[in-house]
């Protein structure tokens, strides 16, 4: 059943105590100066979320060492993870696009209007790394590795390397100019020069070692790449050759990131892309979801699944989780009674059919009142609500296999 739309209502949540701090003078260049008044701002910010961590912190020990309840109402052990490091796609980029001359940004209202601004995040709040961050004692907000707000002493508790747009093949980062995962790759060998002289080669080693790696990442392949006929990778392969492609990529990224040091990593297969409200609005003469985009991510998942197996084996000290989002949006969707949703077709920002990004945006007449009564926040991508989910789902899976 459809929920009406109207004006939203401000919210009274207050936005996550850590949103910015001032950058680390670890002789980095950053992306893009900051102004004397943004310098202090930040500056102020950072003051201030130092006295929060350290007040959480003396809440933590008084809760006693051995287990924490987290967020997600899961006891993890403490100390257990000491960063959570993320690459993918916009399904879990926190803000990188903001810095890059791409289209496809959500750095502006109506985006993350349910805590507090717009930071990048294609949400009306926060992102499932977010979430799994917060359950580990970390950060409630993993910070964007562009974003010039933060330094190495916050990437050191946790870092996205994801930019919005992207996917695992090369060419699908080309169709909208946003980082391709080679480049996601070397960022991740950039930070780990820069954690070394920040906390020791030691201390660099341990916290790359027992990370906990959150990998998102291939709708836009099919979606944005090959389905489209843009890049001409319908030429090159049949659907099934292009599977097959795609997971020699991600074998190729897992193996690269190992390599790197990466040892505890969750590896996010394909939604039901073929349900997506984009994808419905364009099934108009058929209705509801794309049957055959659903088959292929069935089919993909299946070669992720092996291609996972066969990594584990090979590579000693890797453990891969691989989280079953097709299954977990399904069932979702097929149920929304879970989450007490009413809207599981259309994005409740405007008109929910189509809009993304910039069509998404303060000016939209149609925008809900109430994103938690809908799966979807804009025509591609889930509300906080269904976020917060996912979030739990991936880490009860992470504790099980990984932790």
């Amino acid at each position: 059943m459809a929920t009406s739309r109207a004006t939203p209502a401000p919210r009274t949540r207050p936005p996550p105590p850590t949103h910015r701090t001032a950058p680390s003078p670890d002789g980095m260049p950053v992306t893009r100066a900051m102004g004397a008044s943004a310098a202090a701002a930040a500056s102020g910010h950072g003051r201030t979320r130092r006295l929060l961590a350290a007040a959480v912190l003396v809440v933590m020990a008084a809760c006693g060492g051995e287990a924490r309840e987290s967020a997600l109402g899961s006891k993890v052990p403490a100390e257990k993870v000491p960063a959570v490091i993320v690459f993918g796609d916009s399904t879990v980029d926190t803000g990188n696009n903001n810095v890059l001359g791409t289209m496809l940004k959500s750095n502006f209202p109506p985006y993350g209007r349910d805590i507090g601004g717009a930071t990048g995040r294609f949400c009306n709040g926060r992102l499932p790394p977010d979430f799994i961050s917060e359950a580990l004692g970390l950060p409630p907000l993993v910070p964007a590795y562009l974003d010039p707000s933060y330094g190495i002493a916050d990437f050191a508790r946790g870092v996205c390397f994801a930019s919005a747009g992207t996917g695992l093949d090369n060419a699908t980062a080309s169709v909208l100019s946003v980082l391709p995962l080679s480049k996601e790759v070397e960022y991740f060998e950039e930070y780990q020069r820069r954690l070394r002289r920040h906390a020791g080669s030691a201390a660099a080693r341990r916290i790359v070692r027992d990370a906990l790696y959150i990998v998102s990442i291939g709708t836009n392949d099919f979606l944005e790449n090959y389905f489209l006929f843009v890049t001409g990778r319908f030429k090159e392969f049949t659907v099934g050759e292009f599977e097959d492609f795609l997971v020699a990529q991600a074998a190729d990224f897992l193996t690269a990131i190992y390599r790197l040091g990466a040892r505890r990593v969750s590896f996010a297969g394909l939604s039901a892309i073929g349900c997506l409200p984009l994808e419905r609005t364009l099934n108009l003469l058929r209705g509801g979801c794309i049957e055959e985009y659903n088959q292929v991510a069935r089919d993909y998942n299946v070669k992720v699944k092996a291609m996972i197996s066969s990594l584990c084996s090979s590579l000693p000290g890797m453990k891969i989780a691989y989280i079953p989002v097709y299954d977990d949006m399904l069932n979702l969707i097929n149920n929304p009674s879970t989450l007490e949703l009413e809207n599981v077709q259309e994005g409740c920002c405007a008109t929910g059919k189509f809009e993304m990004s910039y069509l998404c945006n303060e000016k939209s007449p149609h925008t809900c009142a109430d994103a938690d009564k809908y799966f979807f926040w804009d025509s591609f991508h889930p509300t906080e609500k269904v976020n917060r989910f996912f979030a739990n789902s991936t880490l009860q899976l992470c504790l099980r296999e990984l932790l």
